[in-house]
Parts: structure tokens; sequence; C-alpha cells
């Protein structure tokens, strides 16, 4: 693993609550015999994130008690139900003093997006000024690699359910986007209808 990869941080949004699919949290459904969350960080790691930082909110004690998580950072944001943009901002504050570059961010209810799309986001990362998106198609999506010198401004900018859209719309020419479409899919699993994805 080259120095620049070690430097960034996968960080992983496995807050939310499942709303649409009966108030089941995302981070415990199950695929391939084992709950969404555990999956997840092994994607991450599998592309080269050794230090992983997940933040959890909805059911959050289920999932500490029934996902192995061993080696993660666990970041507990008790304002979940108001969206990814304080889940962020809880990951995000929890980086502070790692001396990592960047943070390369990704959602827990998107398995159609593996180890593949993860590296070569990563392998874009060039120093703390770097954005960095995955593209399918041309259109931006995840993951999405934010070098340390943006995030207390997308911190700040982060609310609601926005995540960091408003910041990267302000901030579009800085962005490298990467073709991702022909190695992932990026569905979510929101709906009862989505859970055909999981195996």
């Amino acid at each position: 693993m080259t120095e620049k990869e070690d430097g960034v941080i996968g960080l992983l949004l496995a807050a939310g609550g499942g709303r649409r699919l009966g108030g089941r949290p995302k981070a415990l459904l199950g695929h391939r015999g084992r709950p969404l969350v555990e999956h997840a960080v092994g994607v991450l790691r599998a592309a080269g994130c050794a230090r992983v930082h997940v933040v959890l909110g909805a059911g959050a004690a289920d999932v500490r008690a029934r996902a192995d998580l061993t080696g993660c950072v666990l970041v507990e944001n008790p304002d979940w139900a108001e969206g990814m943009g304080g889940s962020l901002r809880a990951g995000l504050d929890s980086l502070a003093g790692t001396g990592a570059s960047a943070a390369l961010v990704s959602l827990v209810d998107q398995p159609g997006i593996g180890p593949a799309a993860v590296a070569r986001v990563l392998a874009a990362h060039r120093d703390r000024t770097s954005l960095v998106s995955a593209a399918y198609a041309g259109v931006r999506g995840h993951p999405v690699l934010f070098g340390a010198a943006h995030w207390a401004a997308i911190a700040a900018s982060a609310t609601g359910d926005r995540g960091a859209r408003a910041y990267l719309k302000a901030h579009e020419e800085a962005i490298t986007l990467v073709e991702c479409g022909d190695v992932a899919e990026p569905y979510d699993i929101d709906t009862e209808a989505d859970l055909v994805h999981l195996e």
C-alpha cells in the first residue's frame, strides 16, 4: 500500500433507519449471510482503506452487538433521524487528529458498489485538496473522496438529507470524476422492492 493511500480513511455512513423498509436499520439488513454494514466495511478494506470509521445511528446498540466491526472506529450520531448531513458531520468530526489527508465516503445501502470502484476513486487521490467522485455514465455518484482541506466547509454545509451535495455543486470544477459504471451499479436499498438486490 502506498503512503498516499494509507493517508485516506474510509468513512462509512451506516446510520439510516430504513423508514421505507418498515424501520429496519439498514446496517443490519442481511447480505451474503452477514449484516450489510460488515459487507460495506469489507469493501472499503479490500479497496485499500486500512482505517475505517463507521457512523452508526438507528439501532446502534444492536449493530454493535450483531455486526463484527473489529478494528473500526465506531462513531454514534444521535441525530441520525435528521438525515445524512448529521452523519457526515459526525464522521468528519471523528477524523480530527488522525493525520489523514482524505476521507473516502461510502454509503452502507449501496452493495452494488464493490472494491473495484472504490479502488479507482482512491487511486485518484493526490493530496489534502483532492475532491474525487465516482461517476456512472458521467453522472456523479458514490463513493466520494474529500481531501482534508475541505472537511470543515463540507461539515458546515451538510444539513438534512443533503450531505455534501451543495458543497460539491459549488465546487464542481474542482472535482475529478472517475467513471465506474463498468464495474459497479449505484442502486440504493431504500424500499422493500430494492431488497431483491440483497443475497
